[in-house]
């Protein structure tokens, strides 16, 4: 959003980080072996030169090194106030501004902005789990996978890792090889696929630094990973092919009955997000490690609980537990028209207009926000089709003279009903406890039900109809809009 606000040089704008550096995701997550599980040439911008990626899939240190390239080079570092939280946001009617109250090492700060863009991901707040008695008063040390350090005691250590998603399936292998004792935790098995990751060659990588060469494979990863969509419809053969490719894998490498059968989900596949790896369910061989298929459930001093009855003594805990996505915590600090909360408005899950705007909260746009992510394909496609609707809306805004527009109660409420009756075609809605869907209401908040492609279609340009506008008027220039 930045990069195309500072290429246009229409607008000031001003970024707010609470970290002290650019990155998001892959600036937090650094725990060993964190790599992406969307080919490197699609997980990239369109609108930058091509990046000399190393292998299929990039790791997380390559994705971060990339955006603070970008960053630079696009000339945003000063226009990113870095160590700035947002405590507060609340929209003005009277000068159609949004007041921000950022607070930092400086104390606190007012700022005032017309046009407000929550740009703070779905993978931003560690989520741990609140049903773990005693956690608290472990002994050792007690991580999450966001929250990684470098001097953490791993070598000799026994290591209790809880959850097996997209995180520990990456992590598990990597502690395995220099652990004393590795036991996961499991309280759902995953469906796991082959990563088949390589290499690229110097061949490989000079050709894919022209443009032209590089876009063209970024169509072909983009329209190939949107085949697989028909799988999230439950359609046969494509459902029928991906669960056998992912139960062949287990079979040819976990010989073992017993230890397949806990490996084996009882859940149709794609209602979970569907693994990438060659190294996990090898991982759960070696002699050194557990498999605990059920949950973690107690902790008294250092050993570990497990909901089955098994305890196992443990000198660190990792939480593979994932991150608050259905319900950001954001959403707690941003009061919108007549004062009302975000979080309020979304009391019974995320809802939104082209996945973009919501109602009641005038010049706010919504990036990777309700129904913006997907199952099967890049985030960034799905990021960069919201930043034309938005640049669409500024655009609308500056032509017309608009001081703020919001999308009706009525347009949001049937976007809401268009997506419901979409999901209900989906794996995501086959009765699995995933966190694609909002633990209150049951309803698919966090993916869009359909292509990347159709996406772009339904929401990547700005129409005014649904929208209500306040203009300028000499009045409100004297107000001070």
């Amino acid at each position: 959003m930045a990069t195309h606000l500072a290429r246009r040089g229409n607008e000031s704008f001003m970024v707010l980080e609470r970290a002290d550096a650019v990155g998001g995701t892959w600036r937090d997550n650094t725990y060993p072996g964190i790599a992406c599980d969307i080919p490197a040439h699609l997980y990239s911008f369109s609108f930058r030169p091509p990046a000399d990626w190393s292998s299929i899939y990039p790791s997380g240190a390559e994705i971060r090194d990339y955006l603070e390239l970008a960053a630079a080079e696009e000339g945003l570092l000063p226009h990113i106030r870095f160590g700035a939280e947002l405590d507060g946001a609340v929209w003005d009617s009277g000068s159609a501004c949004w007041h921000l109250t950022v607070s930092g090492a400086g104390g606190e700060h007012r700022i005032d902005a017309k046009v407000l863009v929550l740009a703070v991901g779905r993978l931003s707040e560690p989520k741990i789990p609140d049903t773990i008695d005693g956690l608290d008063t472990f002994p050792g040390p007690v991580v999450h996978t966001a929250g990684w350090r470098d001097d953490l005691p791993i070598a000799g250590s026994r290591i209790g890792v809880v959850g097996t998603g997209a995180s520990a399936v990456q992590l598990v292998p990597e502690l395995a090889a220099v652990a004393d004792e590795v036991v996961v935790f499991s309280r759902t098995a995953p469906y796991v696929v082959p990563r088949d990751d390589r290499l690229l060659d110097a061949d490989e990588r000079a050709a894919l630094l022209d443009p032209e060469t590089a876009a063209r494979r970024r169509d072909e990863l983009l329209h190939n990973a949107d085949q697989a969509f028909r799988q999230r419809l439950g359609l046969h053969p494509d459902i029928d092919e991906i669960r056998d490719r992912a139960r062949g894998h287990l079979e040819r490498q976990v010989p073992d009955p017993v230890l397949r059968a806990q490996l084996t989900p009882d859940y149709e596949i794609g209602c979970k997000r569907i693994l990438l790896s060659d190294d996990f369910y090898p991982a759960l061989l070696r002699d050194n490690v557990v498999f605990e298929p059920n949950a973690l459930s107690t902790v008294v001093e250092s050993k570990a609980c497990a909901a089955g009855g098994a305890t196992y003594d443990l000198d660190m805990i990792v939480m593979a537990t994932g991150f608050e996505a259905a319900r950001p915590p954001v959403s707690r600090h941003v009061s919108g028209r007549d004062g009302e909360l975000l979080s309020d408005h979304w009391s019974h899950g995320m809802t939104s207009y082209a996945s973009t705007v919501v109602a009641g909260f005038p010049n706010m746009f919504v990036l990777d926000g309700p129904n913006a992510a997907l199952g099967h394909n890049s985030a960034i496609y799905m990021i960069e089709t919201q930043l034309d609707y938005v640049i669409g809306a500024l655009d609308h805004m500056a032509a017309d003279g608009v001081r703020s527009l919001e999308v009706s109660a009525d347009a949001e409420a049937g976007y809401t009903r268009e997506i419901d009756e979409l999901s209900a075609q989906t794996v995501w809605m086959a009765g699995c406890n995933s966190w694609y869907l909002d633990p209150a209401s049951g309803r698919l908040t966090l993916l869009w039900p359909g292509t990347a492609a159709s996406f772009r279609a339904r929401n990547g340009t700005f129409e005014p109809g649904p929208f209500e506008f306040d203009p300028v008027t000499p009045e409100s220039v004297n107000e001070g809009s």
